[in-house]
């Protein structure tokens, strides 16, 4: 499977049908949220409004956290420390959950990698939805056993010389790329930084890059 392919595109992959019947984790969690709702410990409303703060969520949240960090070294060094307790002091934002955020670093010896191998577990919180071909398979199991493969394929070739951190998200803890600030944009302000940070970025499958000269 060639990944570059799948990233950052705007069609859907095969799904199962949706007249399949639901598998056991779908059937449980059914179970449990309407046990929830018929003991009153939450309400249906809850549920749907926590579903559309999920919804809210885009990658452009992160950006902005990258960016002051890119600015701010007392930032950055909090964020290094303890990223979940960051961004609730700095922007606010609500985990609606008990997972912690580890902010990784990119350096000139080090580029990390993130990946869920059981599932998709991923920081929605600051980056929301996954893309699709982080929750398939190939990704999923190739990202481990040869990641400079797989980056190659998204056009990101990593030197002999630097090291590939590749980490393994869980239900408990999910993982942040920090990526390299690009050399030249020294002028830029940091709105100006943020719009450069993508979401692959922020995954560790592609560096931040400057517009190409002529690009729109």
């Amino acid at each position: 499977m060639n990944m570059h392919d799948d990233h950052d595109h705007g069609h859907d992959h095969p799904h199962a049908a949706d007249d399949a019947p639901p598998g056991y984790y779908e059937r449980l969690e059914i179970a449990v949220r309407e046990l929830l709702i018929e003991k009153r410990l939450i309400g249906a409303d809850e549920i749907h409004h926590q579903i559309d703060v999920i919804d809210s969520r885009t990658p452009m949240l992160g950006a902005r956290i990258v960016a002051r960090a890119w600015v701010d070294p007392e930032f950055r060094a909090r964020l290094l420390e303890d990223g979940r307790r960051a961004c609730e002091e700095e922007y606010d934002i609500d985990f609606y959950d008990d997972t912690g955020l580890i902010v990784l670093e990119n350096t000139d010896e080090v580029h990390n990698l993130i990946v869920c191998t059981l599932c998709s577990c991923y920081p929605r919180p600051v980056l929301g939805l996954p893309p699709d071909w982080y929750k398939l398979k190939p990704y999923r199991s190739r990202a481990v056993y040869e990641p400079r493969q797989v980056l190659a394929e998204f056009g990101t070739v990593i030197p002999d010389d630097v090291e590939v951190r590749v980490s393994d998200s869980t239900a408990m803890v999910r993982y942040l790329v920090l990526p390299m600030r690009p050399a030249g944009t020294e002028a830029f302000s940091e709105a100006q930084l943020a719009a450069l940070v993508t979401r692959d970025a922020m995954i560790g499958v592609a560096p931040v890059r400057l517009p190409r000269e002529g690009a729109p």
